[in-house]
């Protein structure tokens, strides 16, 4: 249960999608010097298995990284034999489900309705990633936990600094931030690098001022 705590402690997942193997570690220490630690690389990433190895083999227990994406027991398994602590799904396979925690890894399941949400959590996901959650807002977070809350929710998709702390402050444990943390559909050059840290701290910023 190390890298759930680690995600309820550092409160942001950075979501990188499509991210180019040698990309890999100069986002890692970009994201890293902004304050960010917990690391989602997903499975469009071309050799995404690769990208989780060298990123666990160079900074080791400095960071928590993931595989995001992830549809069938098949790929989550050989993800958590590259070195990812947790599996992101973006709907709820329940054989995905049961593969991750045999094989000791947080289970993170995507879910948008209360009754997926409930049925997630039951078959045994460790944290609920409420996905799209630009669709459902800030509010959903506090409403589902009314009858709901013993179940630990991620908000994911359309999360920015303009709401962060509304979905935060309404109980969501911890946020995924895509784009409006990493875009990798723009150049990843030293000044996008600059730009990501202080994207990075400004996210830390808003998360820890509660």
């Amino acid at each position: 249960m190390q890298a759930l705590q680690a995600i309820k402690e550092n409160k942001l997942v950075a979501v990188i999608r499509n991210m180019k193997e040698d990309d890999a570690i100069p986002i890692g220490e970009a994201l890293l010097e902004g304050g960010v630690k917990i690391f989602e690389i997903t499975a469009e990433s071309p050799d995404f298995l690769t990208s989780i190895k060298r990123i666990k083999k160079n900074f080791g227990e400095e960071v928590t990284v993931g595989a995001g994406t992830i549809l069938d027991p098949e790929t989550a398994k050989s993800a958590i034999h590259a070195g990812s602590e947790f599996i992101f799904s973006p709907t709820i396979n329940t054989e995905t489900i049961r593969l991750t925690k045999r094989y000791g890894a947080i289970s993170i399941p995507g879910a948008m309705t209360p009754t997926e949400i409930l049925t997630a959590y039951e078959h045994g996901a460790d944290l609920i990633k409420v996905f799209p959650a630009n669709i459902v807002g800030p509010g959903f977070i506090k409403d589902v936990h009314g009858p709901l809350p013993h179940i630990p929710l991620m908000p994911t998709g359309g999360v920015d600094l303009g709401n962060i702390q509304e979905f935060l402050n309404h109980g969501a444990i911890a946020v995924g931030l895509g784009s409006s943390l990493v875009n990798t559909k723009v150049n990843i050059d030293k000044e996008e690098l600059n730009r990501i840290s202080e994207r990075a701290k400004q996210f830390v910023e808003k998360a820890n001022y509660l």
